[in-house]
């Protein structure tokens, strides 16, 4: 393998870094991330997302570069504008559990003849709600999601490949060291995301929530933006 071909897909991984940083992939994972308990189960939030991500690019590879599919800019920003929809509703949904489920208790307790009351939040579950666990059926949400923006961002990518790199399984593996990159970023900001939530679950409970609300509302703020940018701006419904 030559140098050139080395430059190019560490550039891909580098480029797979930074493009986990744009504004509606960290939207959609915060609304997500602020949700789950865990600094393990939120850096698989940005696993799932990443790899769900990877998925998507590696089935517009086989379509546009195998099978020669022409995915028109129409089509490209029908794509985005299923990601706006996304967004908003991801948004909401963080919002309405939050305010359904979400809940302050404060504990009292004495310390040498002084009463303390510390605020935590709870999960407005029943008792009667079944545990779940963040493992594989949990990965499924942000998976598809993933793959969401995948889709969205595909044919930007694919173009890319085309017209740069001739060789197709340079450029396949530029596309999968792409996704690495992708996943590891994503991954490194879900955890970065935990760190402020899980901290302040535990002895900030107000803090908490309103961490909790500022993701929702971002996502939703993003998606009525990215909504009027794709529909007006740039004429998609006319």
């Amino acid at each position: 393998m030559s140098i050139s071909v080395v430059s190019l897909l560490a550039l891909g991984f580098v480029l797979g870094l930074k493009h986990a940083l744009d504004a509606d992939h960290l939207a959609a994972v915060s609304t997500m991330v602020t949700a789950r308990r865990s600094l393990l189960s939120s850096s698989l939030v940005g696993a799932f997302w990443g790899l769900g991500h990877t998925i998507s690019l590696m089935i517009a590879g086989v379509l546009i570069i195998l099978l020669h599919v022409e995915i028109g800019e129409r089509t490209s920003k029908g794509l985005e504008f299923c990601v706006a929809l996304m967004l908003i509703g991801l948004g909401i949904n963080a919002l309405v559990k939050l305010f359904r489920g979400g809940r302050i208790h404060v504990h009292p307790h004495e310390h040498d003849g002084h009463w303390h009351a510390h605020p935590h939040v709870h999960e407005g579950k029943r008792k009667d709600e079944p545990h779940t666990h963040h493992g594989l059926k949990a990965g499924a949400r942000p998976l598809l999601i993933g793959m969401v923006h995948g889709m969205a961002g595909s044919a930007v990518l694919t173009l890319f490949v085309l017209t740069t790199i001739p060789s197709t399984m340079v450029g396949f593996l530029y596309i999968a060291i792409f996704g690495i990159g992708s996943i590891g970023g994503m991954m490194i900001m879900s955890t970065l995301f935990a760190l402020p939530t899980r901290f302040t679950a535990l002895r900030f409970a107000r803090a908490n929530l309103a961490m909790r609300g500022l993701a929702g509302i971002f996502s939703l703020c993003f998606g009525i933006f990215m909504v009027y940018e794709i529909a007006f701006v740039d004429h998609l419904l006319r």
